[in-house]
Formats: structure tokens, sequence, C-alpha cells
């Protein structure tokens, strides 16, 4: 298997994205930062690239989609509590983040936004106790 994921991610402006993932908490490893590419630190083991789209066209000889008008990628990631997953999409909305749906579950609780590229951003938690048993068996012994 896998040991890491790094998610690759055309921006207009890479400062401008920098700037607002820091202000969301995040830091990059500027080890792999440059004038071309900026290296999001997600997790442990979690790295989305933001590159200059300009640079990010010379990996694909494919169109790169405007992410604002057409999905690419729906990007996921963990938080620790509903009152996470709030604070971290609310905050995002606050740095001019496009807010987007939100799907709660009683047991998994999800929001999601647009960061100022367009790329689709989901936030969600889940009960521990629905990742031990699974989400079916979890919602079926409260029924």
């Amino acid at each position: 298997m896998h040991d890491m994921i790094f998610v690759n991610l055309p921006v207009a402006d890479l400062e401008r994205s920098r700037t607002f993932f820091e202000a969301l908490g995040y830091h990059f490893d500027d080890r792999f930062c440059d004038g071309n590419a900026a290296a999001l630190v997600l997790g442990d083991h979690i790295v989305s690239m933001l590159m200059r789209a300009e640079f990010y066209s010379t990996f694909t000889d494919k169109t790169i989609v405007d992410a604002k008008t057409s999905s690419e990628v729906l990007i996921n990631l963990s938080a620790g509590s509903r009152e996470e997953v709030d604070s971290l999409v609310d905050r995002a909305v606050e740095l001019g983040a496009k807010d987007g749906r939100t799907d709660d579950h009683g047991f998994m609780y999800g929001r999601d936004f647009e960061d100022l590229d367009g790329h689709a951003w989901g936030i969600m938690w889940m009960d521990p106790a629905a990742v031990e048993v699974g989400p079916e068996e979890f919602a079926q012994q409260g029924a």
C-alpha cells in the first residue's frame, strides 16, 4: 500500500492561496516550495501541492478545468469533532471561500467549501463508535 498522498492542484495566485491556507491554520513545507509550487501539509502523510496553473500544465497534455465552473476532484478531510468541522469551514468562509453543502446524519457530520480557486474541500466528522462497527451497523443499533 501507499505511505503518502500528494494531491496536485492548479491555482491562479500561489501567494494568495498560501495566505488563505495559513490563515486556516495549515502550514507549508518550505523545503518543497518555490515560485511555482507550495507544499500544503494537511496531515502527517497528506500533502497538497498547490501549483501555479502554468506550471501545473507542464505535467499534463489535458485542458486544466476551471474548478469554479467544473468539478475536478472532491477533497475530504477528517476532523476531530463537529465543532472542529464548523470552526474550520466558518473560518474558510470568513477568508473568502464559498460556503457549500452541509450533511448531518447524526453519527456523521460534514460541511463543504470551495477555496479561492474553486477547489472543493469537505471537512467531516464521524462518531468513533460508527467508525468501529461501520456506519450501517451503527445506524441499525439506534433503530
